[in-house]
C-alpha cells in the first residue's frame, strides 16, 4: 500500500502530531506492507492560488503556478492512503496546508453538480479508490467542539464519512519527558488504531480510547499556564516572567494528584542547592500550592541541585540511582519518596488486578514442623505433607514464587521422614538450617526473599529497579538468614535435653522480635540512607 503522509505543521519532524502520526504508520506497518512518503509542507515551493482559473479554461489540470504543487498532486494521485497530519491553528489548519488544498483546484472539473444540497464541482479523477485520514493535535485540554470547522472543511472536501480522524487535545504533552509513561499509554492505543485501520476500520473501543483526556483538565490548564513562566495567570502581560526554578516547581505542584491525600496535609520542601533557592509545595485534599516565603514546617524536604532534578524529572537520570550515590538528600517523611507516584504521578486507567505472591502461603509447610513435630512427630508429619500437597491448590489465587514450591517440597519429605522415625532432633533443627539456606542464599541473587513478597507495597515489579528497596531487602534478607542458620544450634541443644517448651518459646519469640525489626528498618533504613552525605 502506497501511503502518503502530509506533514502540515511548520516544526516538521519535530511535530507533536507526527508523533501520533509516525506511531498510526508503525501500527499499519506491523499488519500489511506499507510504502510511505512524508511530504514535509512547510520545506516546500507551494505558492497561494490566485483564483485565476487557468487551471480550468485555459490550462486545464494543470496549475499555472511553477512551483512543488504539481508534484503534489501527482502524489496523491498515485497513493493509496492519504494522512492529513497538521496541528490545529485558530480551529483551522495551518497556513502552508491550507495553500495545498486551495492549489487542489485542478483536481475538480469546472462545471457543477447536482450531487449535494449545497453544490459541488466533481473530480478530475477517479479518487473513489482512496482512503483519507486526518490526525492533528490541539494545545487545549480536548478535542471536543475544537475542530467543528475542520471536519465542515474536510465533509465538503472528501464527503461526510469518506474519511477517518484521530484528534487529541493536551498535544504538548507529546513533547514532555516527564509524561512519557501517559504519552506512551495514548501513542499505542494509535498504533493499535493504526494495525486496525490497515485490516478494514478502526474499533469502536479503540476510538473510545483515543477520546480519553491525556490528563484531567484542571491538571493540564494548571500545567499550561505555569509552562509561560509568568507569576500569576492574570491578562497584563506586563508581568515579568518567573525565574526558571519556580516555573520548573510550579509544573511539578501543577502534576499533584489530590487523590492521594491521605486526611493529612503534606509540606514537600525543594531546597535547589546549586542555586540556593528554596520553595515549598503544600500537598492538600483539594491541590497543590507553591510557597515562595512565610515557609511552614516541611514534612519532606529534598536537597538537590535544579539541574538533577529537572534531569531526573526528564527521564535523562534515574533518581533511584542518582539517591544510592547520594547526588541528593531527603529529610523528613521518606514515604513521599517511596509513594512518588502515587503523588505527582499521572493519571492512567485501571488495570486488572494482578496476583500478589504471599509470604504466609510459603512458611505454611514449616509450621506443623516447627509447632507439632516436637510433640507428636507423626501429627507434625502428617499435617507437614498435607500443607506441602495443598500449595498448589492454595496457590490458585496467588502469584507462585519458588520459595513457595521449596517449601512445600521440603515439608512433605520432613513429614514423610517423620513419620518414618527418623529422629526429630534431627528432623527439627535440619528444617531451620534448610530455611536459613533458602533466605541466605537469595542475598546474592537479582531479587532477595524478602523483596519477593514486600515489593507489592512499593509499586509491584518496578519497585525491583529501585537501588535503595533492594540494599534495603538484602540487609532483611541476611538477618532473617542468619537467624534460622543459628536457630538449629539451640534447637539440636534444647530437643536432645527434653527441655520442648523453651524450644517452642524461644524460636516463637526470636522472629517475633525480629519481625518488629524488620517492620522499623524498612522504614528507617532508607530514611536514613536518603538524608546521609558522602
Amino acid at each position: 500500500m502506497n501511503v502518503l503522509v502530509l506533514n502540515g505543521s511548520p516544526r516538521g519532524e519535530k511535530s507533536n502530531t507526527m508523533r501520533l502520526t509516525n506511531a498510526f504508520l508503525e501500527g499499519m506497518d506491523e499488519t500489511i506492507s506499507i510504502n510511505k512518503e512524508i511530504l514535509p509542507v512547510y520545506r516546500m515551493d507551494i505558492k497561494p492560488c490566485t483564483g485565476c482559473f487557468h487551471c480550468w479554461n485555459k490550462t486545464p489540470g494543470k496549475c499555472c503556478i511553477s512551483d512543488d504543487m504539481a508534484s503534489v498532486i501527482d502524489k496523491i494521485l498515485a497513493a493509496d492512503f492519504i494522512i492529513w497530519s497538521f496541528p490545529l491553528y485558530y480551529y483551522g489548519l495551518p497556513s502552508k496546508l491550507k495553500a495545498l488544498m486551495d492549489r487542489q483546484l485542478p483536481m475538480s472539473l469546472p462545471y457543477m453538480t447536482e450531487d449535494s444540497d449545497t453544490g459541488s464541482h466533481p473530480p478530475r479523477y477517479d479518487l473513489s479508490g482512496k482512503r483519507w485520514l486526518l490526525i492533528s493535535t490541539c494545545g487545549f485540554y480536548t478535542s471536543q467542539g475544537n475542530y467543528d470547522s475542520v471536519f465542515l472543511q474536510f465533509d465538503h472536501y472528501l464527503g461526510k464519512g469518506n474519511y477517518e480522524s484521530i484528534t487529541s487535545g493536551q498535544g504538548e504533552l507529546f513533547r514532555v519527558p516527564e509524561l512519557k509513561n501517559r504519552t506512551e499509554e495514548y501513542l499505542s492505543l494509535v498504533r493499535a488504531a493504526g494495525a486496525e485501520f490497515a485490516l478494514g476500520n478502526i474499533t469502536p473501543e479503540t476510538k473510545q480510547g483515543l477520546c480519553q483526556l491525556l490528563l484531567p483538565r484542571e491538571m493540564f490548564e494548571q500545567a499550561a499556564n505555569e509552562s509561560w513562566g509568568l507569576n500569576d495567570g492574570t491578562k497584563d502581560q506586563t508581568q515579568p516572567f518567573s525565574e526558571p526554578a519556580l516555573t520548573f516547581t510550579k509544573q511539578m505542584a501543577a502534576l499533584y494528584n489530590p487523590k492521594s491525600w491521605s486526611s493529612k496535609d503534606r509540606v514537600l520542601e525543594m531546597n535547589y542547592s546549586d542555586i540556593n533557592k528554596t520553595y515549598q509545595i503544600l500537598l492538600t485534599g483539594t491541590g497543590a500550592k507553591v510557597l515562595t516565603k512565610d515557609f511552614v514546617p516541611y514534612t519532606t524536604k529534598i536537597e538537590t541541585p535544579l539541574s538533577l532534578w529537572m534531569s531526573i524529572a526528564k527521564g535523562e537520570t534515574d533518581g533511584q540511582k542518582a539517591l544510592m550515590e547520594q547526588k541528593y538528600r531527603v529529610e523528613g517523611d521518606f514515604q513521599l519518596m517511596i509513594h512518588w507516584d502515587d503523588y505527582f504521578g499521572v493519571p492512567t486507567k485501571p488495570k486488572a488486578p494482578e496476583k500478589k505472591s504471599l509470604m504466609l502461603l510459603m512458611l505454611l509447610p514449616w509450621f506443623p514442623i516447627w509447632f507439632f513435630m516436637a510433640a507428636n512427630p507423626v501429627l507434625g508429619g502428617a499435617l507437614g505433607i498435607v500443607a506441602g500437597v495443598a500449595i498448589p491448590f492454595l496457590s490458585f489465587h496467588y502469584k507462585t514464587t519458588i520459595y513457595e514450591c521449596l517449601s512445600g517440597l521440603f515439608g512433605a519429605i520432613i513429614g514423610i521422614l517423620a513419620i518414618m522415625g527418623v529422629s526429630i532432633s534431627i528432623l527439627v533443627p535440619a528444617s531451620y538450617l534448610l530455611f536459613g539456606l533458602m533466605w541466605s542464599i537469595t542475598v546474592f541473587l537479582k531479587e532477595p526473599l524478602t523483596a519477593s513478597y514486600s515489593k507489592y507495597g512499593y509499586g509491584g515489579d518496578k519497585a525491583l529497579n529501585n537501588p535503595l528497596f533492594l540494599k534495603t531487602n538484602r540487609i532483611l534478607t541476611a538477618c532473617w538468614g542468619v537467624l534460622y542458620l543459628v536457630t538449629p544450634i539451640w534447637t539440636y541443644f534444647l530437643l536432645v535435653t527434653k527441655m520442648t517448651i523453651f524450644l517452642i518459646l524461644i524460636n516463637t519469640i526470636t522472629p517475633v522480635l525480629l519481625g518488629l525489626f524488620t517492620k522499623w528498618f524498612q522504614t528507617w533504613y532508607p530514611s536514613y540512607f536518603a538524608r546521609s552525605k558522602k
